[in-house]
């Protein structure tokens, strides 16, 4: 027997179920689907699905929410592979009841052959011993010599529909797409990232021996700093052995002096490749302490990953089949034109040899996994082969589903949303570069409100070692506290690279978005004492963070009517509309700005409460706030924004 009803447009699903949709350990996953047959009999529908480790399916039902539309949800609590399949069928209860209560409604009173039909249907329901006397007595009813009126409002009984409900009777079930679910820990959403040079602390540049590097129990004592602002991802630049052969100096300078340190990136030496330490830094086992202790700080770490190689590495020598070979036989280094990196070999995934590089590839993660590491930062993921991507992440799952990959790709977009559906867990962003209130809009609204929210988790980012924006270069201590506040409040994960609470802003030269003497070509140590230093700012965001459960959400961001365009006001809630936050933030740094908030009360859970509290966080202060429409006043060069806990009064 075919079954009759349709299942089409189930939400969510990454291109019809190609790619797995994301979800985090504790979500409640919403379904949707478009269930619907010919005529005019009633259908119903479940959502099932199962987790990793199941055999059986677990079922949570679909409620019609409107044109066709049924609309449920189910809980995932565990990390892992899940499945999900809509299933819908012709409710014959539903459309026997609704046909018979028509006709009550024309003042029909010739029902017995309707009524004895429900009976019927009552009867050769399948159910439990304790229900079969309900059902019957239900049965009985129906052939009653009450007036058929009375019949049909009994059969309508909510208990005995909840019994149905219980005990469906699928007779032509139609059973749409089974459709993936990766699950993920919390800190695949909610996270903040720290990133620093480990050789940088501890560091001499000047004085007897110097330059000199620091080492891995020199950076463990900056890990309770960073725990103090509030961080609890600590991300390390590569912190392996770095090639000698055309090392860069200063500021990218080609030629390098005898002790410059080299660019991290440029992996591979005599002392080891990708599963090496740099012996500057110390021995495999003071990583291993230094990971201990990032852990006593509540602070876990991440590692760069990044497929490339300097001319030194062992590689280069035991496998010159991996790397692209230039017409004269000599290996080709790697150009972003017009930038050339001649101390960098990138790898060739065009290969003759795919299995031994993939093999390769995997065991330096698997490597670093037997050290501690759950979190990597991939270098320029789009510049390497997507089938990798996809098999390497799900080789890794397979054995460590806690595993997370933050994709470091500014490209294209569709190249950045392919590397979030092949398994990337977080994505760097273009936020960096998005200034003006409309802009910001724009992009936060296609992030969080187009399918996009199924499987790109956005990762903002005010600075990188690469990136300086002219914001920051121009924007002084305003754009430092405005830049990091937006980062860290619109989006869940967020991260800065260090030096950005001492504000540093000097470009390497006009126009330029390197810093000043980069970190990335030179040791760097700072004077973390710094009276005007804005961790203390960086603090007090990060514990509101925590705090708040509607800033671990990204689906919720929605963006309220400003009269001034420089002005910005977003809110965030969780999910049950509870606990709003809202931020109004003055993107113009250089000047004061008045304006009216008009506020979309309902989506803030306080429509018709009355007067609200609006507690700013930054600067302490309680206002009382009545209705949707409110004067601010944000000067700069105190504060460039409110950031406000709603309760109603």
């Amino acid at each position: 027997m075919h079954s009759r009803v349709q299942v089409q447009h189930v939400t969510p699903s990454v291109d019809c179920g190609r790619y797995a949709v994301k979800a985090v350990a504790g979500d409640e996953v919403v379904v949707g689907a478009d269930v619907f047959r010919e005529g005019h009999d009633k259908t119903a529908a479940v959502v099932r699905f199962r987790g990793p480790g199941d055999t059986d399916w677990l079922e949570a039902p679909l409620r019609l929410d409107g044109n066709d539309r049924w609309v449920g949800a189910f809980p995932v609590d565990r990390v892992g592979a899940w499945r999900y399949q809509v299933v819908a069928w012709t409710d014959h209860w539903a459309s026997w009841l609704d046909a018979v209560t028509k006709k009550v409604r024309a003042g029909k009173t010739d029902l017995d052959v309707d009524l004895e039909g429900g009976a019927q249907l009552l009867e050769r329901r399948t159910v439990p011993a304790p229900a079969r006397g309900r059902l019957a007595e239900a049965a009985a009813h129906l052939r009653s010599d009450e007036p058929p009126a009375a019949r049909v409002a009994a059969a309508a009984d909510p208990d005995l529909a909840a019994l149905l409900a219980r005990h469906p009777e699928r007779l032509d079930p139609t059973f749409g797409q089974e459709l993936p679910l990766w699950v993920d820990r919390e800190a695949a959403r909610f996270s903040a990232w720290y990133e620093f040079f480990p050789r940088s602390e501890g560091a001499v540049v000047e004085g007897p021996g110097a330059p000199r590097s620091g080492t891995f129990a020199h950076a463990a004592k900056r890990l309770p700093a960073v725990a103090e602002m509030g961080f609890d991802v600590v991300y390390l630049p590569p912190i392996h052995p770095i090639g000698r052969s055309h090392r860069k100096g200063p500021n990218n300078a080609l030629v390098a002096g005898p002790g410059d340190p080299g660019v991290p990136w440029a992996i591979g030496g005599p002392e080891g490749g990708h599963t090496a330490v740099h012996p500057d830094l110390g021995t495999i086992d003071d990583f291993d302490d230094f990971v201990e202790e990032a852990a006593r700080n509540g602070l876990e770490v991440a590692m760069d990953y990044a497929i490339q190689c300097s001319p030194d590495h062992p590689w280069v020598t035991e496998h010159p089949e991996w790397f692209r070979h230039r017409a004269d036989g000599s290996i080709a280094y790697a150009e972003n034109p017009p930038k050339e990196y001649q101390d960098i070999y990138p790898i060739d995934f065009d290969t003759d040899d795919e299995d031994g590089l993939w093999a390769a590839l995997k065991d330096v993660l698997d490597f670093w996994i037997g050290h501690g590491i759950r979190i990597f930062r991939v270098d320029n993921p789009h510049t390497k082969a997507i089938p990798f991507w996809e098999w390497v992440i799900d080789a890794v799952h397979a054995d460590h589903p806690d595993v997370l990959f933050l994709a470091e790709a500014f490209t294209r977009p569709k190249m950045m949303q392919t590397l979030a559906k092949v398994g990337f867990s977080q994505s760097y962003t273009y936020f960096a570069w998005r200034n003006a209130r409309w802009e910001l809009e724009q992009y936060l609204t296609e992030l969080t409100q187009t399918d996009m929210v199924d499987y790109y988790r956005p990762s903002f980012w005010p600075n990188t070692p690469d990136i300086l924006t002219e914001f920051l270069q121009t924007g002084g201590v305003p754009a430092f506290k405005l830049r990091f506040l937006l980062a860290a409040l619109l989006s869940p994960a967020y991260g800065v690279y260090s030096g950005y609470e001492l504000y540093e802003h000097l470009p390497r030269h006009p126009g330029s978005e390197e810093y000043l003497d980069s970190e990335k070509y030179q040791y760097r140590p700072r004077d973390w004492s710094r009276p005007d230093s804005l961790a203390p700012y960086i603090a007090r965001i990060n514990r509101f963070r925590q705090a708040q459960p509607a800033l671990r959400q990204l689906r919720t961001l929605r963006f309220h009517q400003v009269d001034d365009p420089a002005v910005m006001a977003f809110s965030k809630v969780t999910p049950q509309r509870t606990d709003p936050v809202l931020v109004v933030a003055n993107l113009d740094v250089h000047a004061p700005r008045a304006t009216t908030v008009r506020l979309d009360l309902w989506q803030l859970g306080l429509d018709g409460v009355g007067p609200y509290e609006a507690y700013d966080v930054l600067t302490d202060t309680l206002y009382i706030w009545h209705g949707p429409d409110n004067y601010v006043r944000l000067d700069p060069s105190a504060e460039p924004a409110h950031v406000l806990a709603l309760r109603a009064l």
